[in-house]
């Protein structure tokens, strides 16, 4: 990804923390992978044989999977509202 092509992570961050330092936890983590997820998305549509990116895709995918798997074991109530928020099924 060059410069002009990344996902500005700051209102992303202000929207998601549960503090004012908060910057990793895993909502903040998976509205970040959330919004990549979809940038990237957008790229192969338009690349459609670029198989790097493509990889890079699955990986982000299965990482959000898997946090999102870890929210739902420790707060089923902010996994619901993480998922309405970002408009992921299931």
């Amino acid at each position: 990804m060059s410069n002009t092509e990344k996902v500005d992570k700051q209102p992303i961050i202000e929207k998601f923390r549960k503090s004012d330092s908060d910057t990793g936890s895993s909502e903040v983590q998976i509205a970040l992978l959330t919004a990549r997820i979809a940038h990237l998305t957008d790229h192969l549509r338009v690349h459609r044989k670029d198989y790097h990116s493509r990889r890079g895709l699955i990986a982000m995918a299965s990482r959000r999977r898997k946090l999102l798997d870890y929210v739902k074991r420790h707060d089923l109530n902010k996994y619901k509202q993480l998922l309405e928020e970002l408009n992921l099924r299931r």
